[in-house]
């Protein structure tokens, strides 16, 4: 078979977003540098050319070709911050926070994540892929096709492990793909109640290295998990959260941190300082952090799902850092507390009237910057040759629908990896 009989071609798209150029920074965020009447041309599972749909179905006139109808062509969703993989649901919690009861309370009284985790202990490895399995495809069909998992609904090695397990399960089943964040920081267990530095040094001494041994062993050549830790007041302080971070670093893994969702304590600048990969919430971070956070390569990850799931007014400052030149990012938190939602659309909805955010400047935050709070930017977020074919085709002809409606789903098909899934 000849490489052009094997080569397909998207064409007749409305507009092609392509976001070439890399992460952006402030003013910059929002350049999509759009093709009018433009085409993807792809090979396996990658972009070989980009450009304007005659030019290219003259270049390969025996390519299979997909006709986009005048819709709007995107890069994939790229979702940097979810806990999909979990049993149970907290609907009645739901009703606790409308009679006036907040997280940081619901958590005191034996609630929260607490509550999950029983569930997920609980809950047999087939049952956890089944619930979550149905979350993911939920995602992929809204536009998803890469999306950060992290366990933290077990806090025992083996029920973490279970968790992580459950993420390599789901991704080698695909479509969507599934990058996996080991968290066993992410509260402490009932059985550490009041210990919580014995359980930190748990994470250090055994977790950790007992991950990193696991995954050498079962997942060989495969990029180590990241570590995030939920620096909060009343889970880990800032001491504790270097503490973990510091080891995973050294151990080799990447860095996440959970920061400032309820209180100002520093980890937006600790993420800063060691490198990494992202900070994520960041509802109370001080300007001397947004300002650390703008002179590193540190993603500052929004979750406006979180603060709407909540029913607080207080969002991430969103100005604050695209003024101050961070690269600003945005995720679902999907999880099943405070902001159940699969859908990176109501998310950009959500940024564009909570934030200030204009579309443009919501899809570089869900594609090309939040690829980069996977460090993945070189393979994932933009429309350019030598990138995975992860792809969007929108049933709208402008872009600006994206936003601007909300409570629907846009998307007619999903590619992934070349290959096209249609939605409706």
């Amino acid at each position: 078979m000849s490489s052009q009989t094997s080569t397909r071609i998207i064409y007749n798209a409305s507009q092609v977003l392509t976001l070439s150029g890399g992460p952006q920074r402030g003013e910059n965020l929002g350049d999509l540098n759009i093709l009018y009447d433009g085409a993807v041309a792809m090979q396996g599972e990658d972009i070989i050319e980009v450009g304007p749909s005659q030019t290219l179905r003259e270049k390969y006139p025996r390519a299979n070709g997909f006709d986009a109808g005048g819709c709007v062509l995107l890069p994939g969703f790229v979702d940097p911050h979810s806990h999909l993989v979990w049993a149970g649901d907290r609907a009645a919690e739901f009703e606790m926070r409308l009679q006036g009861k907040t997280y940081m309370e619901i958590m005191a009284a034996g609630g929260g994540i607490l509550s999950t985790v029983k569930t997920t202990r609980s809950a047999s490895f087939e049952e956890l892929l089944h619930q979550s399995r149905k979350r993911a495809q939920l995602a992929f069909s809204f536009g998803t096709t890469t999306m950060e998992v992290k366990t933290g609904y077990g806090l025992t090695f083996d029920s973490e492990l279970k968790q992580l397990r459950a993420i390599l399960a789901l991704n080698e089943e695909g479509p969507i793909e599934l990058i996996p964040t080991f968290m066993p920081a992410h509260t402490i267990p009932p059985e550490y109640n009041g210990k919580a530095q014995d359980y930190v040094h748990l994470i250090c001494d055994k977790m950790l290295p007992e991950c990193h041994g696991w995954w050498q062993t079962h997942q060989v050549g495969s990029p180590l998990p990241f570590v995030d830790v939920f620096c909060e007041q009343g889970v880990f302080d800032l001491n504790q959260s270097r503490q973990i971070l510091e080891t995973a670093r050294d151990l080799g893994f990447p860095l996440k941190i959970h920061a400032d969702e309820f209180e100002n304590l520093g980890g937006a600048a600790l993420a800063a300082e060691l490198g990494a990969a992202s900070a994520d919430h960041l509802v109370k971070t001080s300007m001397a952090d947004i300002r650390t956070l703008a002179a590193s390569d540190t993603v500052a990850v929004s979750l406006p799902g979180t603060p709407f799931g909540l029913n607080q007014e207080e969002y991430t400052p969103a100005q604050a850092l695209i003024e101050a030149d961070a690269l600003f990012g945005l995720a679902t938190d999907t999880n099943p507390g405070t902001s159940w939602c699969e859908s990176m659309q109501f998310i950009l909805a959500l940024a564009c009237r909570k934030m200030g955010l204009t579309p443009a400047q919501a899809i570089a935050a869900s594609t090309i910057n939040a690829a980069a709070a996977l460090e993945l930017d070189g393979r994932l977020g933009s429309l350019e040759p030598g990138k995975q074919a992860d792809m969007l085709i929108l049933d709208v002809d402008d872009y600006r629908q994206l936003g601007y409606r909300y409570g629907i789903n846009l998307v007619a098909y999903v590619v992934k990896r070349g290959r096209i899934y249609p939605v409706r």
